[in-house]
């Protein structure tokens, strides 16, 4: 199969896909349902040729698959039947977790990367793919929220900052981590 089919046999089904599912009768939206949750926990040596395929689509219609996956997947597709099995098996994991590594050496590049997450991301680097996938998932946002914390308590202790951007530095240590990045990243400067 070609990358020229490959790409319009997954556009057409990207395409058609809600329009399908919407021109149904409702007791056919709930098949159509039922049959896609059974082959997403199915094991692959059970799935079908076909779902083998269209589970490799999905993974390629997905804007998070990475650069590794993306390449994976369509050398599975280039290849045969036992090929893209093997890539749902195991290949996908193994280059998911490359592309995770991936994105945390770019985190640990970037300038602005403070001390918890340099530490927290140079741990999940020396950890399992596992590892790995949790700091990206919780562990990066935890450590920012570490790194945030040290930032806006030393906007409050320095005595050149203005009362008002205190008050809005103590505001922001009692919000959620959210709150607390966007003050660092953004509220700090609008404050007079």
């Amino acid at each position: 199969m070609t990358r020229t089919t490959r790409a319009a046999l997954l556009l057409a089904a990207t395409a058609l896909t809600p329009a399908l599912l919407l021109s149904t009768p409702a007791s056919a939206a709930v098949a159509a349902t039922t049959t896609v949750s059974a082959t997403a926990s199915t094991p692959v040596d059970q799935m079908s040729d076909d779902d083998v395929r269209v589970a490799i689509f999905r993974i390629l219609a997905d804007p998070a698959s990475g650069k590794a996956v993306l390449r994976e997947a369509n050398e599975a597709l280039d290849g045969t039947i036992a090929d893209q099995r093997a890539f749902l098996e195991t290949g996908y994991r193994l280059a998911q977790a490359e592309d995770d590594r991936v994105a945390i050496a770019r985190i640990l590049a970037d300038p602005k990367s403070g001390k918890a997450v340099i530490r927290e991301a140079n741990k999940a680097l020396d950890g399992t793919m596992d590892d790995q996938r949790a700091f990206l998932e919780t562990g990066y946002r935890l450590a920012q929220g570490e790194d945030d914390r040290v930032a806006a308590l030393r906007i409050i202790a320095d005595p050149k900052s203005s009362p008002a951007l205190r008050a809005a530095a103590s505001t922001a240590l009692d919000g959620t981590l959210e709150e607390l990045r966007y003050f660092i990243a953004v509220g700090q400067y609008q404050v007079h």
